[in-house]
């Protein structure tokens, strides 16, 4: 654990990466509570019912998933999808690929058939591990699914298998800001690399009574590794509630019913748990992460919860690299925290060393986090890279100790609290019979901080209208994410292009610029 320190600066002094040359997440995550304190609660699942799970309990569903899946074939090296909503089975089913040397991939049960297919071809899937209600796209696909609810499991013990800290462990793909989907391969270290700072995020979460819950998604990075696999190392009991969407009621009630303390919520369920004028008493500790709040939205957290909300900052390919710590200094408007123990964040220029003025924001090789490298794509992977240092593509400034966030290179967007890769929503409309062309941008927007906006050339013969902004939306609900459809649609005679054919998205941002401009 992050040694409890009076200061930032004695925080820093005090730590330093402790790998061992034996490293196994679920050794780490699981067994070694199993074995000292079998009876300690690990998940505490409220999405139906109350069902609590002991460490001695997910291990048994741990071990009966690892032999289901050696059953199977599955090996060291071998990938196997998880396909679940928050729940019990869904860390087994990591926890079981871990066990047997696997890697595992967290899956998202909002994409469409496109999504899914791309992500689990790209990483040769050998197994997916579903739930009773899988997503109409995974029955296109053509390899093995396993239910554990619908499948008689083994009841033997599963040795875990010895790995070292740099061994593949987890496959996480990102948005897909040029291009497909990248898979980040992360090492059974990224656990131990993500430790500091939620630790920090929590005011040195570990403390009695401390209780873990995120209505984030555990498929994404900030769900898994920033909430629900800390917490089970940290011996921290982990909430589940499995809800079709954010209410700020219910989450006022499952912190009620779960005794929850520590809450990860993304900016977008803070800001409709403003707008409902929801106050959740009893926490001790608010983290949140996905982009800066704002001095009036830390303000209302303040005064909604009796504590200062922690900022933290992260990507897929090294995340919780910074983070705000109100046990130890006052948060900063706008600013995305302090570097977290154990990671070296800069601002640096063109030449790749660190500068006064805004550069982009990097982290120094040595994160325990960060990536092994993109799957299967090794000059991405080197491109990532400056010298030392991974590019964020994010800008930024330094302000002493603090880091602030001025805004982002790339095309990403982020919408009530995801990030969504414009190239796979124009890839998914470019498969409908009547699009031409698209291209595909966010909007500012006060609630969900960005909205999908798509430019469409329709194809000869199609007419533009309401009635096909509606068909284009169910294309991509059904087929990409229902969570990342476009919200409005122009369709236009022409988009700019480059003289490769790339869409200049900053002209289509400029565009929607004059527009609200004009409407001002």
């Amino acid at each position: 654990m992050l040694a409890r320190a009076e200061t930032y600066e004695a925080l820093l002094q005090g730590f330093r990466w402790e790998l061992p040359a034996t490293l196994n997440m679920a050794r780490q995550a699981l067994d070694g509570w199993a074995e000292r304190e079998p009876e300690r609660l690990a998940v505490l699942d409220l999405s139906e019912g109350r069902e609590a799970v002991s460490y001695d309990r997910l291990r048994e569903m741990a071990d009966g998933l690892a032999g289901a899946f050696a059953a199977r074939g599955v090996g060291r090296g071998d990938r196997v999808g998880v396909l679940r909503a928050q729940g019990a089975w869904t860390l087994a089913a990591h926890l079981a690929a871990w066990k047997l040397g696997a890697i595992s991939i967290p899956l998202f049960k909002l994409f469409g058939r496109d999504a899914l297919l791309t992500r689990l071809s790209d990483a040769g899937a050998a197994l997916v591990v579903a739930d009773r209600d899988p997503p109409a796209g995974l029955a296109a696909w053509e390899g093995a699914v396993l239910v554990p609810e619908e499948t008689r499991l083994l009841t033997a013990p599963v040795e875990t298998c010895e790995t070292g800290p740099e061994d593949p462990a987890v496959l996480i793909y990102t948005s897909g800001t040029t291009g497909a989907p990248k898979g980040a391969l992360h090492a059974h270290r990224v656990l131990t690399g993500h430790l500091p700072g939620v630790e920090m995020s929590h005011d040195f979460l570990g403390q009695p009574g401390d209780c873990l819950w995120t209505p984030a998604d555990w498929a994404w990075i900030g769900g898994l590794f920033d909430v629900a696999m800390p917490g089970l190392a940290l011996g921290v009991p982990v909430v589940a509630a499995r809800r079709p969407k954010f209410d700020p009621a219910d989450a006022r009630e499952i912190v009620r019913a779960g005794g929850v303390r520590n809450v990860f919520f993304p900016p977008t369920a803070l800001r409709m748990l403003k707008a409902a004028d929801v106050a959740i008493p009893g926490l001790r500790s608010v983290a949140s992460g996905g982009e800066p709040l704002g001095a009036e939205m830390l303000a209302w957290g303040r005064r909604a919860f009796g504590l200062a909300i922690n900022e933290f900052y992260g990507q897929t390919e090294c995340n919780m690299v910074a983070s705000s710590c109100g046990a130890l200094f006052p948060p900063r408007p706008g600013c995305i925290g302090r570097p977290v123990p154990g990671h070296e964040v800069e601002v640096i220029g063109e030449d790749g060393a660190p500068v006064a003025g805004e550069g982009e924001i990097a982290v120094r090789r040595g994160s325990a986090s960060m990536m092994l490298g993109y799957w299967n794509r090794p000059e991405e992977t080197a491109a990532k890279f400056r010298g030392d240092w991974m590019l964020t593509g994010d800008r930024g400034l330094r302000e002493g100790d603090h880091l602030r966030f001025l805004g982002r290179d790339d095309d990403v967007i982020t919408s009530a609290g995801y990030r969504i890769g414009p190239s796979e929503i124009e890839d998914c409309l470019l498969t409908h019979p009547k699009v031409a062309s698209a291209g595909v941008v966010g909007r500012p927007d006060a609630f969900r901080t960005e909205i999908v906006v798509a430019f469409v050339v329709l194809r000869e013969g199609a007419a533009p209208g309401d009635a096909l902004a509606e068909e284009l939306r169910g294309w991509v609900r059904e087929r990409a994410a229902a969570h990342a459809y476009p919200r409005e649609f122009r369709f236009v005679e022409s988009l700019p292009m480059t003289v490769t054919g790339k869409v200049l998205r900053r002209e289509l941002r400029a565009r929607l610029d004059a527009e609200a401009e004009g409407a001002a």
